[in-house]
């Protein structure tokens, strides 16, 4: 309904072009007009926080508890528990690798994820190498460096996020597959020559940590000395 009377509409013009206004008022109000079109388009487009790639985030912070309890069961030396927590690592890892991919090939990318995924990751990851660590089984330096380039990182991005976005290189990304199957090894109770070789698979994860960490500093610099400039230009022109 328009609102207005059957015995004005069939009258004078006047009240035809008032009938007539308000109908596309209604058209309006009930989201037809463009501008509502694009709310409502705008509402479908965004990603619901109970996606596929989210749930798969969550799964792995879940995860994060179960794994420490298999760790340290029965004083976290006994091989069976051992390998039952290397099954919850390896999920998480393998979770880790599927919900980015999904969240940008899908379109659902979520303020929820982009908050929640590095969460998780740096928690198992560090929930792995604290447990290794306080068990004797890995130095506590290694768990240090690892853990501080880790947090330092993801602080820096955060800094220098108003001038733009450090993307992830190869490098960081060959470093994150490194460390996963390094301390997935060292969560294995392994004996004899694999032991030696997980050795030096953590020796790899170590040099890359710390050779990646420096590039993203030197990348930070970078993208802040460029923001610096371009804003001092633009303050410039407005000036001028």
């Amino acid at each position: 309904m328009t609102g207005v009377p059957a015995s004005a509409a069939g009258g004078s013009p006047q009240a035809k072009e008032a009938a007539a206004s308000m109908s596309a008022a209604d058209l309006d109000d009930a989201g037809r007009s463009p501008r509502g079109g694009k709310l409502a388009a705008a509402a479908v487009n965004q990603a619901s926080v109970w996606n596929i790639a989210n749930l798969l985030t969550m799964l792995r912070l879940i995860l994060v508890p179960g794994f420490v309890a298999l760790m340290l069961a029965d004083g976290g030396y006994d091989p069976a528990w051992r390998s039952l927590a290397w099954a919850a690592f390896a999920v998480a890892m393998i979770t880790d690798l599927f919900d980015g991919h999904l969240a940008r090939t899908y379109d659902l990318v979520t303020d929820f994820g982009k908050i929640a995924d590095p969460i998780a990751d740096k928690a198992i990851m560090g929930a792995a190498l604290i447990c290794l660590s306080a068990l004797g089984d890995l130095p506590w330096w290694v768990t240090i460096v690892i853990l501080g380039r880790e947090l330092g990182i993801t602080l820096m991005r955060f800094l220098v996020i108003r001038y733009g976005v450090i993307p992830a290189s190869r490098g960081g990304k060959l470093k994150t597959l490194t460390q996963g199957v390094a301390v997935g090894m060292y969560v294995l109770a392994l004996t004899g020559w694999l032991a030696t070789l997980r050795f030096w698979v953590m020796a790899a994860a170590v040099v890359l940590t710390v050779v990646t960490g420096l590039d993203y500093v030197r990348q930070a610099i970078v993208l802040r000395r460029q923001g610096i400039a371009e804003r001092e230009a633009a303050s410039q022109e407005t000036r001028a």
